[in-house]
């Protein structure tokens, strides 16, 4: 059906991959389903620790890591990366690995913090920094394109280690060669089981049309994990090919690559702004008329979608807010918290203070909060804790010390009605809290226990449409 309908639709260059899970049951059912095999392009399994199965090969499909890396991205995430590059072919006839994910643009201790091959979390400074995983993404990507091919070797080193081999069918030669030891080079997923690297001299025969090669240009990495002293993606001098061989030492935790590409480089891009903690006295009224995107920054929505919204019911004070447009809780993988939340700020912060006007558009059950020491995100959304200050349609509150609003530190009555603009703030000062309810207290000297720091954050009761405005955390 799905292949049906995108043909029908003028899509026929859009292919299949599937089922993004494990290779089976997939390969076999592509086996023994003569239909759904003609409408598969490509088998993708997550996170294949570099092997494949018997019937993912008989299918003759294109094989996939279709979900693969996921691990901090320190010296160790780079080995985990140079290993899986070359060996989820080399072992599991793999000819593309797609990393989760690309950039890491998220509070870092949100869960997976870092696990993007470069890292950019800090948008309110502009620092950025490019990790050791993207030069060792450079080995590869720098010197083949898809369409090449990879010539059918057996890629495994003498004293350990891997060695991929692809050509443009052109005439040109990449080969691209990685020594990573056990410790230094385990992902995220699955366990790695033991193996031993050793120092070695590698030796090359290029035969057929590439006998008649002459010299390969050279790149090398060196992952330094005890002097913490790596070298990356450095130009070395050329190999000289003498009647078709090339001899190479080779030490342990290093990237070659030898091409007859000259293209390769190494950028020298201005060095980033400095790092910055999010500042400490932070505002956002939401007045922007034409927003280049729909959300506002530094907001991190972990349930919920919070996007920028022009209230033309409104005589002037709001027409610029913040919305909660998710009204019909998704289908999702992991366990979503059943409230929306945004965070945002220094998941640090012990002492703040959160104002926010709020707008419950719900009549009836709706509702919103505004919290503080926020301290989960992600998949674990669903068990965050902190201090949440909680106003409904029905004219009650409730501080809670969870997300879930199962352990209610404070309820009452706050005359607070939908359709109408109020403004909450929240005080988290050492063990105690306190809110206020347009400009006047409404619960005091409440005590909080745990936990000890957090995000601040906004959210609504369930999927419902509610609006925020002139959010100021301190």
């Amino acid at each position: 059906l799905l292949r049906y309908t995108l043909d029908k639709h003028g899509l026929q260059q859009v292919r299949i991959i599937a089922s993004d899970r494990l290779w089976e049951p997939i390969s076999f059912v592509l086996l023994l389903d003569f239909e759904l095999h003609g409408v598969v392009d490509v088998i993708g399994a997550h996170y294949p620790g570099t092997k494949t199965v018997p019937n993912a090969i008989l299918t003759k499909k294109k094989l996939w890591a279709s979900e693969d890396y996921s691990t901090f991205n320190d010296e160790v995430g780079a080995g985990c990366w140079a290993r899986i590059l070359n060996q989820n072919y080399v072992n599991g006839n793999m000819t593309s690995t797609i990393a989760w994910n690309l950039v890491a643009s998220y509070y870092e201790e949100l869960p997976f913090g870092r696990c993007g091959l470069m890292t950019a979390q800090e948008p309110w400074s502009g620092h950025y920094k490019v990790e050791a995983p993207i030069w060792i993404t450079a080995h590869t990507t720098q010197f083949t394109q898809p369409g090449w091919s990879y010539l059918q070797v057996d890629g495994h080193l003498k004293g350990g280690g891997s060695f991929v081999a692809l050509t443009d069918g052109l005439g040109n030669l990449t080969i691209i060669i990685e020594t990573m030891t056990h410790n230094h080079s385990q992902c995220i997923r699955p366990p790695l089981p033991h193996f031993s690297v050793t120092p070695q001299r590698a030796t090359f025969y290029l035969k057929g049309s590439f006998y008649m090669i002459e010299t390969l240009q050279v790149w090398h990495s060196r992952l330094g994990f005890e002097s913490g002293n790596s070298s990356l993606f450095q130009q070395l001098h050329p190999v000289k090919v003498w009647s078709g061989s090339f001899s190479l030492d080779l030490n342990v935790d290093e990237v070659y690559t030898l091409t007859t590409l000259r293209t390769g480089q190494k950028c020298g891009c201005p060095e980033p702004p400095p790092p910055q903690p999010f500042p400490s006295n932070y505002k956002d009224d939401f007045n922007i008329r034409n927003p280049p995107f729909s959300e506002a920054p530094n907001f991190a929505d972990q349930t919920g979608v919070f996007e920028y919204f022009v209230n033309t019911s409104d005589p002037g004070d709001h027409v610029f807010t913040l919305r909660q447009v998710v009204v019909q809780r998704p289908i999702t993988w992991a366990s979503d918290a059943d409230q929306t939340i945004s965070l945002i700020g220094n998941f640090k912060w012990v002492n703040l203070t959160v104002t926010c006007d709020i707008y419950i558009e719900n009549a009836r059950d709706g509702g919103v909060f505004i919290a503080g020491r926020v301290n989960n995100g992600g998949i674990y959304v669903r068990r965050a804790q902190g201090v949440f200050f909680w106003v409904f349609a029905d004219g009650t509150y409730r501080v809670t010390a969870d997300l879930a609003g199962e352990e209610i530190l404070m309820k009452g009555l706050s005359g607070v009605r939908d359709n109408a603009w109020h403004t909450l703030t929240l005080n988290i000062q050492g063990t105690s809290a306190s809110g206020q309810l347009n400009g006047y207290p409404l619960w005091e000297n409440v005590t909080v226990s745990k936990p000890s720091n957090g995000w601040a954050a906004i959210g609504t009761r369930s999927f419902e449409f509610a609006q925020f405005d002139n959010f100021h955390v301190e």
